[in-house]
């Protein structure tokens, strides 16, 4: 009873203070403030809601060890922490070598070390503290990391210690490991998503022959090169401690300094002491230049609902390293690119508005999809689009992305900016709220640059960029070389002459052809 005289209070209220047109009759027969949403509602006590202070409360910590390895942290809360080490070390060092041992590498992480006997035992052991392990290999850096209890740092350090200074790299580890490339190499020519490959062979034709240009994955040829002599020999140049970062999230500095003192220190490699003198130091030559795959693609996806046959077209042309401040304005432009599939490309409300969805998979229903890729590195960085389309559409779809190219330097629309800048810092704080993407992201910082910009201060540097910083990266971006990768039936493929024509033409658009037989 006292409910509803409540209830009857706040409907004479709002009728007083709305009007009689608020007070409806509904045939419950209670009446219903008819209040806009908007509005607060009368009588109700005022939230109080928790502030979050945009700053972060923990600084990144970094110590540098007497050896030169430099133990970088961010404390967050919870239980887990994901503590590795990042190595100076990739594809791009493989110049002296042949090609391959950055993936060999990857594929035998976390085998049997002096200390573990076996791939199980290393396992088993991080089990007991409820962790994992993982290593991944870039073209530039390699990385060995776990994610375990807080409670069981010290074993967690003192395994990675061991993973990467001690590895046995026993005959039967490597024969396996050569099985493994070889699958993964067939794997990645079958794959109904040519996009690794395309990334790979734009790499090579941007960079020829060089640094990030170099093969990421191992070649065919050269799996029965590599043996334990030659990694080795790599690993003396490139595995020294003032080549790595032991990088932790989740734990307290001191204890991280404290366990990288313990097992980093004086840590004696299983190959002896490093000479950095045969470290390869080349910087990325930027090339340009085409590489054409002619391939059936007609039976890629022979499934319930086969693909149709299409050829992939990927341009690119070189942006700038991660070190230059113009590499914030890269990254809006690319966000401003967006793209995507054209599975669904758009209706109302689904936000599918960047430029590669307005201007080209709305507009061309043929173009099966146009997504655009920033790749950046310390010395140089491609920004590319890839599009896939029907064979006999090839011409028109490379037309069409060199006409975005060539528009990337003309004014962009204050609404659009502004878009691509609240995505980007958006898309920027949302991955970081995982610890492993905090961990990738804070060793990746220290071990290029010695320290780390932390998420607020991007903010910051992408809130200040504008639409005169976007025309002039583009309009500098434009003078370089393109860089082409084609992949499939390339029967309608303009020559690369022509597509550096359109991209230095005031519309984009290519050379006429005028032939008699069509």
């Amino acid at each position: 009873h006292s409910l509803s005289a409540v209830f009857e209070e706040l409907l004479l209220c709002c009728s007083q203070r709305f009007g009689i047109a608020a007070y409806r009759k509904y045939s419950s027969g209670g009446g219903y403030p008819n209040i806009s949403l908007s509005t607060p509602l009368p009588g109700i006590p005022k939230p109080v809601f928790a502030s979050v202070d945009g700053q972060e409360k923990y600084e990144t910590k970094i110590t540098t060890l007497e050896n030169g390895l430099k133990v970088a942290s961010q404390n967050k809360f919870g239980q887990f922490c994901t503590v590795g080490i990042l190595v100076n070390s990739g594809s791009r060092h493989e110049a002296k070598y042949p090609s391959g041992i950055a993936h060999f590498l990857e594929k035998l992480a976390f085998s049997s070390t002096a200390q573990y006997g076996s791939k199980d035992e290393i396992l088993l052991t991080l089990e007991k503290h409820g962790g994992i392990c993982d290593c991944q290999t870039s073209r530039d850096t390699t990385m060995y990391a776990v994610s375990a209890e807080v409670k069981g740092l010290d074993t967690v350090v003192s395994l990675l210690s061991d993973a990467v200074l001690q590895p046995r790299l026993l005959d039967d580890e490597i024969e396996m490991t050569k099985m493994a490339v070889r699958f993964e190499l067939e794997d990645l020519n079958m794959r109904p998503d040519p996009e690794p490959l395309l990334t790979e062979m734009i790499h090579a034709a941007a960079y020829r022959g060089n640094t990030v240009g170099l093969p990421r994955f191992c070649p065919v040829d050269n799996v029965d090169k590599i043996d334990k002599t030659m990694l080795h020999s790599y690993l003396r140049s490139y595995y020294c401690p003032e080549r790595m970062v032991l990088a932790g999230v989740g734990i307290e500095h001191e204890q991280l300094v404290e366990c990288a003192r313990k097992y980093l220190l004086d840590a004696k490699p299983v190959w002896g002491t490093s000479t950095a003198a045969n470290v390869d130091l080349s910087v990325a030559q930027y090339t340009g230049g085409i590489i054409k795959m002619e391939k059936d693609m007609s039976d890629v996806s022979l499934g319930p609902t086969p693909i149709p046959e299409l050829t992939h077209i990927m341009i690119g042309l070189e942006s700038c390293s991660f070190l230059e401040d113009d590499f914030i304005p890269f990254a809006v432009l690319n966000m401003m690119m967006g793209g995507g599939g054209s599975f669904s490309a758009g209706g109302p409300g689904k936000g599918m508005f960047t430029r590669l969805y307005l201007n080209v998979l709305n507009r061309h229903h043929w173009m099966y999809n146009a997504t655009s890729y920033h790749h950046s590195y310390e010395d140089s960085g491609l920004l590319c689009i890839h599009a896939s389309a029907d064979p006999r559409q090839v011409r028109e779809m490379v037309e069409i992305i060199t006409r975005e190219f060539i528009q990337m330097a003309g004014n962009a629309g204050e609404m659009e900016l502004e878009r691509a800048k609240t995505q980007l810092k958006s898309m920027l704080m949302m991955n970081l709220e995982s610890r492993p993407v905090i961990f990738e992201d804070v060793g990746r910082q220290v071990l290029s640059t010695g320290k780390r910009k932390l998420p607020h201060e991007l903010c910051h540097l992408i809130s200040n960029v504008t639409a005169g910083d976007i025309k002039r990266v583009a309009t500098k971006m434009l003078r370089s070389k393109p860089a082409v990768a084609a992949l499939g039936d390339l029967t309608e493929l303009p020559s690369y002459e022509h597509i550096q024509a359109a991209l230095s033409s005031k519309d984009g658009r290519l050379p006429r052809m005028y032939r008699l037989f069509r």
